[in-house]
């Protein structure tokens, strides 16, 4: 869905991206994470076409982004951290503009309002001006305007910031739902626990370098014949016995000390060897559950590895 090639692009003085290349599959949400500074900012604003790079080339859905950016923007949606909501429109007057500027005809445009406004919950706001709207209706807002046209793919830049408990749950939700509905995501943001409600793909970005991309899947990219399990314990333990009694190597967290995460290998027979070690040991096992590794968690291993070297 999208491809980036060799992209470089430098501020005055400063190198912003320095040779990224990846590539983001169709349907997938991809939290894009890193240290202020890192580039991810200025990497979706090259993927929209708002930014020209030094050299690289990027495609989104086929086209190239630098040939074509007008023929991009109907497959792409974006919004940036600080938007600007047209105040002298109503919800449903911006709505409706936004639709016509991504080159829907007037009745379709028309159409897409209430489609839109309902999945957004906006159905009752639409004769208010942005400035009767609170800081997470004017985010939806901004999204709708965002996905009127209903892009292939949606670009967001710090979509929770400033968000309150109840609209960021209702953000996740509506993200989820875009996924669903076969649309590709990319998601930056610091608040990697959120990430966690829907992406299905982490890209970390460091010094205008990718330093890590992938699924967020329950295996280890440098050890793939390990999984991750919690194991519940059926009493707390104190650390120390814990570290006597298991491998600590094998530990991703050791949480509360009587739920644990571990890498554990993929094979059952292997497994089965380790848990009755564990149990003749002395180790109160009261349950295993597979897991899917977080964005913090993939994120925090990642950042170890690049501190350590290779492993």
């Amino acid at each position: 869905m999208i491809a980036v090639t060799d992209l470089i692009f430098e501020y005055p003085g400063h190198r912003a991206l320095d040779g990224i290349s990846l590539e983001i599959p169709a349907g997938s949400v991809t939290a894009l994470v890193g240290p202020n500074g890192a580039g991810k900012s200025t990497l979706l604003r090259c993927l929209a076409g708002l930014e020209q790079p030094l050299s690289g080339q990027v495609r989104v859905h086929g086209i190239d982004v630098a040939a074509q950016p007008r023929q991009v923007h109907r497959y792409l949606g974006y919004l940036s951290d600080f938007f600007g909501l047209y105040e002298r429109l109503t919800v449903a007057q911006g709505l409706e503009y936004a639709a016509r500027a991504m080159g829907l005809e007037h009745h379709a445009a028309q159409a897409r309002v209430p489609q839109v406004a309902q999945q957004l919950d906006l159905l009752p706001l639409l004769r208010r001006l942005p400035s009767q709207l609170s800081r997470g209706q004017r985010q939806r807002l901004a999204i709708g305007q965002a996905i009127i046209h209903q892009p292939a793919v949606l670009l967001l830049d710090e979509p929770a910031s400033g968000l309150d408990p109840e609209a960021r749950s209702g953000l996740a939700a509506l993200l989820r739902q875009l996924q669903a509905q076969g649309m590709t995501l990319i998601v930056s943001s610091h608040i990697l626990s959120e990430l966690d409600e829907y992406c299905t793909h982490l890209l970390a970005l460091r010094g205008g370098q990718v330093e890590s991309h992938g699924a967020l899947r329950a295996s280890r990219d440098d050890a793939p014949q390990l999984q991750l399990f919690a194991l519940e314990l059926g009493q707390s333990l104190p650390l120390e016995q814990l570290h006597a009694l298991m491998d600590a190597d094998s530990v991703q967290d050791w949480g509360r000390g009587d739920q644990l995460l571990l890498w554990l290998p993929a094979a059952a027979a292997q497994r089965a060897a380790l848990l009755t070690q564990w149990v003749r040991a002395g180790l109160p096992v009261a349950g295993l559950y597979p897991q899917r590794e977080s964005v913090q968690q993939r994120y925090s291993r990642h950042l170890q590895h690049t501190k350590e070297g290779p492993p």
